[in-house]
C-alpha cells in the first residue's frame, strides 16, 4: 500500500504537541482540515489531515474500511487501514520531535473509529489523548484494545442523540468502557445528528 496522503497546519512557532485528525466515510483529507483552526486557533500544534486509502465503486470520496455493519468494520480493510496509519503515525513523530505523549489522535465517525483503535492497540505506543465525535470503538475479529499503559491517555468523547448513522448507544458504550478501565473521559452530548456540533467544537478547542 502506498504512503497516506495528508494535509498540514504548521504551528505558528515551536510546536507544543501533534494532532491528527482523520476523516469520516465518503469525504477526503480536506474534510477536517478547517477545523485545525477552530480547536488551535493560537496554532500551538502542528495539525495532519490524512486521506483514508480505500475507494469504493459507487461511492464518493476515500473510506478507512468497508462497512458490513455498524460498530464491527470488515477485517481485511480494517487491519489495512490500521497498518497504513501505524506508517504514517510513526513517519510523522520522527520528522516532527514530536512523539505519542504529546500526539492527540482525533476524527469523526469512520475517523473516530480509526482514532480509538489506533490509540488503544495494544501494539502501538500510548497517545495523549483520543478526540473522538461521532464514533465507536470497533469489535473486529484479531484486535481487541489495551488499558493496562494507557492510563495517561485522556479521551474527549462528543456525540448527537439524533445521530441516525451511529446511534447514540454507541457513545454511551465507549465512555462506560474507557472510564471503566481508568481513563480520564470528558463526555458531551447534544440533541443533532450525523454531524459535529459547533458547542463541542468549543469545548473541545478548551479540552486541548
Amino acid at each position: 500500500m502506498e504512503p497516506l496522503h495528508y494535509l498540514e497546519r504548521p504551528a505558528a512557532g515551536e510546536p507544543e504537541g501533534l494532532l491528527v485528525l482523520h476523516h469520516g466515510r465518503g469525504t477526503s483529507e480536506r474534510d477536517l482540515f478547517g477545523l485545525a483552526d477552530a480547536l488551535d486557533p493560537a496554532a500551538r500544534l502542528q495539525v495532519v489531515t490524512p486521506r483514508a486509502p480505500l475507494t469504493i465503486p459507487g461511492s464518493p470520496g476515500f473510506h478507512w474500511y468497508l462497512a458490513p455493519r455498524v460498530g464491527y468494520p470488515d477485517h481485511d480493510t480494517f487491519h489495512a487501514a490500521r497498518w497504513a496509519l501505524a506508517e504514517l503515525h510513526d513517519g510523522l513523530w520522527e520528522q516532527t520531535g514530536i512523539g505519542p505523549e504529546r500526539t492527540v489522535l482525533g476524527g469523526f465517525s469512520m475517523g473516530t473509529v480509526m482514532s480509538y483503535s489506533m490509540a488503544l492497540d495494544p501494539e502501538r505506543p500510548a497517545v495523549a489523548g483520543i478526540l473522538a465525535f461521532g464514533g465507536f470503538v470497533p469489535i473486529v475479529e484479531d484486535w481487541k484494545p489495551a488499558f493496562h499503559d494507557r492510563h495517561a491517555t485522556r479521551a474527549f468523547i462528543a456525540h448527537g442523540r439524533r445521530d441516525p448513522v451511529i446511534e447514540i448507544g454507541f457513545a454511551h458504550r465507549a465512555r462506560d468502557l474507557l472510564t471503566q478501565e481508568g481513563l480520564e473521559v470528558e463526555y458531551h452530548e447534544s440533541d443533532v445528528g450525523h454531524q459535529i456540533d459547533p458547542a463541542h467544537l468549543r469545548d473541545a478547542k478548551e479540552w486541548l
